[in-house]
């Protein structure tokens, strides 16, 4: 369409219908900024997110001089991922991260998901408000449980509020499952084996020919006609 006039956004449109577009990943600052924050006093303990507690030496615990009273710190942290959070380095540039202080007791991935419902149950069994210790416990045994399998128990039991309860826990792990899968900033999991044609029943057919794409050119793309 060389003789006909087109705004920016009608050439950008025509181009990526006919050659589609390149996504560009997010870069660290990026990614971390569009994750929910608080904002949280850095005490000499670290700083709490949902009744957990983060830490790191490189924390700098006196107040921000930024946010609603000057005293807090913009907390940034993944929902999928309670390892660790990020916090705004206000007084330089950059984050802070900061690690779980259960990371090596409670090393299994999990969200917020578990950590609430093992807080309800906790809650509930107790009639109290159960501490950080006991809440990563109860998350862990949790988990524990939904990847043994259930424990066939009697159809009353399953019928109850007991089976209900189960149910539940199951699934809040299915959920933590699938949301776990390691994503950037998050550590990307260890190499994996070479997967075996034999045991998938694969044979040794000689496989389809490979027709590779051509290089999309804009300028000659140009000087067709459509």
């Amino acid at each position: 369409m060389a003789s006909r006039p087109l705004s920016p956004n009608e050439k950008y449109a025509a181009l990526v219908s006919a050659a589609g577009y390149v996504p560009v990943p997010l870069s660290t600052d990026e990614y971390i900024q569009l994750m929910p924050y608080e904002w949280r006093v850095v005490s000499p303990t670290g700083v709490r997110i949902n009744n957990r507690t983060y830490d790191s030496p490189a924390l700098i615990r006196q107040p921000s001089g930024a946010g609603p009273d000057g005293r807090r710190w913009q907390v940034h942290y993944d929902p999928y991922d309670i390892s660790c959070v990020w916090v705004r380095n206000h007084r330089g540039t950059g984050w802070i991260t900061a690690t779980w202080r259960h990371l090596r007791t409670a090393p299994v991935p999990m969200g917020e998901l578990v950590w609430d419902r093992a807080h309800q149950v906790l809650s509930e069994r107790h009639l109290r408000k159960p501490n950080e210790d006991e809440v990563a416990q109860a998350a862990v045994e949790l988990l524990d449980r939904a990847a043994d399998g259930p424990q066939n128990p009697p159809a009353r039991a399953r019928r109850g509020k007991g089976g209900i309860a189960e149910r539940r826990d199951r699934k809040v792990a299915a959920r933590t499952r699938a949301t776990s899968t390691p994503a950037w900033p998050r550590p990307e999991p260890g190499p994996q084996p070479a997967p075996n044609p034999a045991e998938n029943g694969e044979t040794d057919e000689k496989l389809a020919e490979v027709v590779p794409l051509g290089i999309f050119d804009a300028r000659e793309e140009a000087k067709r006609r459509w």
